[in-house]
């Protein structure tokens, strides 16, 4: 008599069980509107030539693309359709064409998050994004993954806080080493110290 009401038991327990288990097993599928959206993103910036020569006519027609873009992607981001690791990149990487501090924030959010889904693609990208939100709120970036170029002056990846973060941080995320940026530097200040007399 006791015996049946255990199988009941397990039985229920099993059928319970089942639905999440067969859940986790399904393999999650890459969300197609999200590789629409970054084709697009990148499809614009093939030639990258034509859009300096267009001036700035296509610097606006650009800004104002990749605008409804992030916001395409915030759409799918708020509907929870993002879930995959090439999902999380590709909305990283139309994030961080944006112009603000929160669209570089967010396109680091994205890069982490890709990462935690196991990306490979993601560690240079997640730095990349940081290095560009601290730019854009006045801080020194941290891996000297960007380049600024200023009207009428040399391109620079200063200010850059060149001591704090470690080679083996920067090997993971797939950045320069220290002594490479520190050659770097190097060879940006010299090229801007003028030739001693011989």
């Amino acid at each position: 008599m006791e015996m049946k009401p255990l199988l009941i038991a397990t039985a229920m327990a099993l059928a319970i069980a089942m639905p999440a288990a067969s859940q986790d097993s399904v393999s999650m599928s890459d969300n197609t509107e999200m590789a629409a959206i970054l084709a697009a993103d990148q499809a614009v910036r093939q030639d990258f030539a034509a859009i300096l020569a267009g001036g700035r006519e296509n610097a606006v027609r650009l800004h104002a693309e990749d605008a409804v873009r992030r916001a395409q992607v915030k759409a799918l981001l708020d509907a929870g359709a993002l879930r995959t690791a090439a999902d999380f990149y590709a909305a990283a990487l139309v994030y961080q064409h944006g112009d603000t501090a929160q669209d570089y924030l967010m396109a680091h959010t994205l890069a982490v998050a890709a990462l935690g889904e196991g990306s490979t693609e993601s560690p240079w990208l997640a730095a990349a994004t940081l290095d560009r939100y601290l730019q854009k709120i006045g801080q020194p970036q941290i891996y000297g993954t960007q380049t600024l170029v200023r009207r009428g002056e040399r391109p620079t990846r200063e200010p850059f806080d060149h001591a704090l973060i470690p080679d083996s941080i920067r090997k993971v995320l797939n950045v320069s080493t220290r002594a490479a940026e520190e050659a770097r530097h190097a060879a940006e200040t010299s090229a801007d110290q003028p030739a001693t007399p011989q």
